[in-house]
């Protein structure tokens, strides 16, 4: 069941009647309801992966408790590497197994001995589970720095793990956030309904408009990448840019805005990063939920910026590798980490990692400067840059990609592979920045203007558009579902 299908509307209509009308004064059975409706809801992908979320569940609600109870230190961090050690084995057995078979498999064939591949194995991978694992984990650490008592409500702490609008692909959730409000009671809010609405309907078009339209033509010209000229390649890979953004920006706005119909705040998950002025505020917008996680429990637990450069400038290559890793089983991953990792340490070791960290691009004009302007397109290219080791299906296309990219410098117009004028598509991006530019100041309120006219308007363009550019012959499943 996936955001932007027609069961999932139908799924969502009925859980949000039964939430509101029958379990209105019942916080208990508004809570039962979300567990219910979640495990629904993700076992509709494949039920016999719902052991996974239940056992992790029950794994770190008893050791929180056993962490907050134990006085001992050593005990303590026993107690704690055993949900790291159990989270991170579910995770590296159904994410990296067959990676780093297969790997050591390659490294032997190099040294000139042969092996066989018996040891690989036929894995489903898991949806979502690179997203709670790291959710319950984050519940454990707190406990363990003492920054958040344990629950003993174990059906709130149950649907605080599986809550089904940001259970696949996130935000990743802190307790001291998402479990708050699930423990105390809710009110029916209509303000709070409507925004969460709007920006339902905002992530519907980021992903069905801006990430499915782009999709085929992406998909053609990576696939095909050898028979295209560099001036292709450069769209391919800023194409790229604007589909990803827009199916996890989507994502997160449609997850974002359901959980606001049950009277749940999520924290914002993107906030313009392709505004950024450098790389380091780029990180600040982007997939903040992660690296708001990788900075509490990998970065400043390792000594952080609080020590010598070397030992920072170590910290940061850890966090960006493993965030790589995080992403998925493939060199790719782990290059496109590192790319940003060499692109990062500059800009911390000029003292600018948080120049930009409380303003936003043309913060006090209409349009913004010219020197902004440039940051931002040299911020925009480097992404997109690195972009390219993402999408490859190996390292070796990948720089093969980035070779032809800067050695085949004719120019040819790219035809879409099945007919639709370019014309159509470089109009939508251009406007499709402009209106984000707009509404640069508030990611959760994309249809915030005091002239109702004007907004009558930006919610018909915003249909018209989802109803133009709906093709049922694309594949609209979310690219961060396979993370």
């Amino acid at each position: 069941m996936i955001f932007n299908s027609l069961e999932f509307f139908l799924f969502l209509f009925v859980v949000y009647a039964l939430y509101w009308l029958v379990f209105k004064k019942s916080l208990k059975g508004q809570n039962i309801l979300l567990l219910i409706s979640s495990y629904i809801f993700y076992g509709w992908w494949d039920w016999r992966f719902l052991f996974l979320i239940v056992l992790s569940t029950i794994v770190d609600y008893f050791i929180g408790i056993t962490i907050y109870k134990t006085e001992k230190q050593k005990t303590r961090k026993a107690w704690l590497w055993v949900s790291v050690l159990f989270n991170l084995g579910l995770l590296g057995f159904f994410k990296y197994y067959n990676f780093f078979v297969d790997s050591w498999i390659d490294l032997f064939s190099v040294l000139g001995y042969s092996l066989n591949s018996t040891w690989t194995l036929n894995i489903i991978l898991p949806v979502g589970i690179s997203f709670y694992t790291f959710q319950t984990m984050s519940y454990s650490f707190d406990i363990y720095y003492k920054k958040l008592k344990p629950t003993k409500n174990f059906l709130a702490f149950a649907a605080f793990v599986s809550f089904f609008p940001q259970l696949v692909a996130g935000p990743i959730e802190r307790a001291s956030n998402l479990l708050h409000q699930i423990i105390n009671k809710r009110t029916f809010n209509y303000n709070q309904c409507v925004g969460g609405l709007k920006l339902i309907l905002w992530g519907l078009f980021k992903k069905m408009v801006i990430a499915d339209s782009l999709g085929p033509i992406v998909d053609d010209i990576f696939t095909n990448y050898s028979s295209y000229s560099a001036s292709t390649l450069v769209l391919g890979a800023v194409f790229f840019s604007f589909q990803i953004y827009g199916d996890f920006s989507g994502y997160s706005d449609i997850a974002i805005g359901t959980a606001k119909l049950f009277g749940i705040e999520l924290k914002s998950n993107f906030k313009f990063p392709y505004f950024s002025r450098n790389i380091a505020e780029f990180w600040v917008r982007w997939h903040t939920s992660l690296s708001d996680w990788f900075r509490y429990y990998v970065y400043i637990p390792l000594g952080g910026s609080r020590k010598s450069k070397l030992i920072s400038i170590r910290n940061i290559a850890i966090v960006f590798l493993i965030s790589g890793l995080w992403h998925g089983a493939n060199w790719t991953y782990l290059f496109w980490g590192a790319f940003h990792a060499i692109a990062f340490v500059p800009i911390f070791l000029l003292g600018k990692n948080s120049k930009y960290k409380n303003s936003i691009i043309g913060e006090h004009s209409l349009l913004p400067s010219i020197n902004e302007v440039l940051r931002m397109v040299m911020v925009f290219s480097l992404v997109t840059f690195s972009w390219v080791f993402f999408r490859s299906a190996t390292i070796a296309d990948a720089f093969s990609y980035i070779l032809r990219m800067f050695s085949e410098f004719t120019f040819h117009s790219y035809r879409h592979p099945t007919g639709f004028r370019m014309i159509d598509y470089y109009v939508l991006i251009a406007l499709f920045v402009v209106y984000e530019y707009i509404i640069r100041r508030d990611e959760r309120a994309p249809f915030k203007f005091k002239s109702k006219y004007i907004r009558f308007i930006a919610y018909a363009i915003v249909i018209l558009c989802m109803l133009l550019f709906y093709d049922s012959k694309i594949d609209r499943s979310f690219i961060y579902f396979q993370f």
